[in-house]
């Protein structure tokens, strides 16, 4: 526990006083329950990974809304004793059978969003339980069953339904198609009861919510391995149970909706260790995950072509709540985010994306110099003071070669899309640990609730990943046109779909003979917004250089779209007069009223290792130091 005059939070990106700092490492997760038993491992000598694999098997049980073992993600890692950083991807994988058009009615017409997130063909090959396999085989010491045995005494003894799960259990996703039975499924679990609605009755707050089902599930994962759920001949019948699930599809649909998904599919997924990919911003060195997360290629075209702006220089007018500062970030964002919608995408199933220029300097420095005369050339700058007319996607693939030429301009536009929110209902969780091992791990099942199916008799729900992918194919042209849009998020074959999360890890630079030294890791759920969230959070710490805690409780603000109409959601707390010059220059900004983001974030000394941190309070969250053993 901490000393009455500990200063939670109070610590800085490179800089943790003793006044603040935990020896032992610190844990920051969106809920108490996973952070306790998270912090019990590492007290009794776990390290980082040991502790990052109970943290996402207990929030299977407490956050079922978010993520689980029918979902998917990315984890980063750094390994102290071998100084190496990479990340694991369990992001899920499209069935063999998938195609660009399988978001296409009998009459060529998109889904609606609504009707295809909540139906079967939704539904990506898991890979959480991989991801989380792998990391333990690898750098762990704790063994899978160990590690789900926390989670399975939660589901099987039950958890107390606090408000933001109460409140997630309203949600409409749990009231689809009432009196069906693939989505009463979980209604059993979550609204037991009867109700006049049909759609059964949420339970209250301070109720005792168990899940025997899912209990008895990890405990045969425990038992059997995962080959109980990835291989259909296993005689437990799980595989068998998940296959057969993801067949549903809401009535509107028909057999379109149906999943595609197969016992092939499933024996055939395999979690993937990457190399990240990093930047230099101001000194520091920011380590991001690479394709099929969109999200570190963002952060990092956001980074370099906000370098050049003083942004923390209060003298210049660029404090962060500063006219100039909010909307010189919110033009990197719709240039980032015009990139992002044509080529960014599954660089293993489309190699020939060029993700090297994307992240090219001279490309960024191109995309975001002062604007010259030509009114032509505005689509590929930023002028303070200005809001540009007319962003498009710039055309990298000159930068991506190895003899550079002049790039192309007129990279091919997308085409139209129907409203394709991303889920927001994604979780993460930060650990360090007293050997300064670092893992930054987020997890989806993408929408609340996901698909809102449940495997019967298994007790997990099954993600709505792949509406992730176009649902409207983008691809036009051929590599050679000037106007060719690679398609790079159409759905095909055990393609990953696009991701935003961005799990990340900040470095000191090396000095004095040392090699870089892990200093901040954080991330966010958000859908979309991750990549802002992200973004403000890297400001605070660096630029800014608030505290952790200021860092995560400050307001935040996203624009995910360089369409003439998109909006800028914001929090509250900004300056009224500033956001109304922000409104003269062209930006539509509406207050949300959700919060955006939820950021899970520790800081550790360059010097000495000691760790602070702050969970969001935007969410349940909990940060935990550890002291020394």
């Amino acid at each position: 526990m901490a000393a009455p005059d500990h200063l939670a939070g109070a610590g800085r990106i490179g800089a943790v006083s003793a006044a603040s700092g935990w020896p032992g490492g610190f844990i920051a997760v969106s809920d108490r329950r996973p952070a306790e038993a998270a912090e019990r491992v590492l007290a009794r000598g776990g390290n980082a990974i040991d502790a990052a694999a109970i943290v996402l098997f207990m929030l299977n049980v407490v956050e079922p809304q978010s993520s689980g073992i029918g979902g998917g993600g990315f984890m980063m890692v750094h390994l102290a004793d071998r100084n190496q950083t990479l990340m694991v991807d369990s992001r899920e994988t499209a069935p063999a059978a998938a195609d660009a058009e399988m978001f296409l009615d009998s009459n060529g017409r998109p889904m609606p969003y609504a009707l295809a997130s909540t139906s079967g063909i939704s539904v990506g090959v898991p890979g959480a339980l991989r991801g989380v396999e792998l990391a333990l085989a690898r750098w762990g010491t704790l063994s899978l069953a160990q590690a789900l045995a926390p989670a399975t005494a939660a589901a099987e003894g039950g958890i107390i339904v606090d408000r933001r799960l109460a409140d997630s259990i309203r949600h409409a996703r749990l009231q689809t198609q009432c009196g069906s039975a693939p989505w009463d499924e979980a209604r059993l679990v979550f609204r037991p009861g009867n109700d006049p609605s049909g759609c059964g009755r949420p339970p209250r707050v301070g109720d005792l919510l168990v899940q025997p089902q899912l209990a008895q599930t990890l405990r045969l994962i425990a038992a059997r391995g995962t080959a109980a759920f990835y291989d259909c001949n296993d005689p437990s019948g799980l595989a068998q149970a998940l296959v057969a699930t993801q067949r549903a599809a809401r009535r509107e649909l028909g057999e379109r909706g149906a999943g595609r998904m197969s016992c092939a599919d499933l024996a055939a997924y395999r979690a993937v260790v990457r190399e990240p990919l990093e930047v230099a911003y101001r000194n520091w060195l920011i380590r991001v995950p690479p394709p099929p997360s969109s999200g570190g290629i963002a952060l990092i075209q956001m980074l370099r072509m906000l370098e050049r702006f003083p942004l923390g220089d209060t003298e210049a007018a660029f404090g962060r709540e500063d006219f100039a500062t909010l909307n010189v970030m919110q033009e990197a964002m719709r240039l980032s985010f015009s990139d992002r919608a044509v080529w960014m995408g599954d660089t293993d199933v489309l190699p020939e994306l060029p993700t090297r220029g994307l992240i090219d300097p001279r490309y960024l420095a191109q995309r975001s110099t002062t604007c010259p005369g030509d009114p032509g050339a505005a689509a590929y700058c930023i002028t303070p003071g200005m809001r540009a007319a007319g962003i498009r996607a710039g055309d990298p693939r000159g930068w991506a070669e190895s003899s550079v030429q002049a790039p192309r301009q007129g990279a091919a536009a997308t085409r139209s899309q129907p409203g394709r929110p991303e889920g927001g209902e994604t979780t993460h969780f930060t650990i360090v640990d007293r050997r300064g091992n670092v893992v930054s791990w987020t997890n989806t099942v993408e929408a609340p609730w996901g698909t809102g199916l449940m495997v019967p008799g298994f007790g997990f729900l099954l993600n709505n990943e792949l509406t992730d992918f176009n649902l409207v194919p983008q691809r036009h042209g051929n590599p050679g046109d000037a106007d060719w849009n690679p398609g790079a998020d159409d759905a095909a074959p055990r393609k990953r779909p696009r991701s935003s999360m961005t799990p990340v890890i900040v470095f000191a630079p090396a000095e004095g003979g040392h090699a870089p030294r892990p200093v901040a890791a954080y991330g966010s759920p958000g859908g979309s917004t991750i990549i802002n969230t992200v973004l403000g959070v890297t400001l605070d710490l660096i630029d800014f250089r608030l505290s952790v805690r200021e860092a995560v409780e400050a307001p935040r603000l996203s624009l995910t779209s360089a369409g003439e109409q998109a909006t800028t959601a914001i929090e509250s707390g900004f300056d009224a007069v500033v956001l109304q010059r922000l409104r003269s220059i062209g930006y539509d900004i509406a207050d949300t009223q959700e919060s955006i983001g939820a950021v899970q974030a520790v800081v550790i000394d360059r010097q000495t290792g000691l760790a602070d941190g702050f969970a969001d309070p935007r969410r349940d969250g909990r940060g935990i130091g550890v002291p020394a053993r």
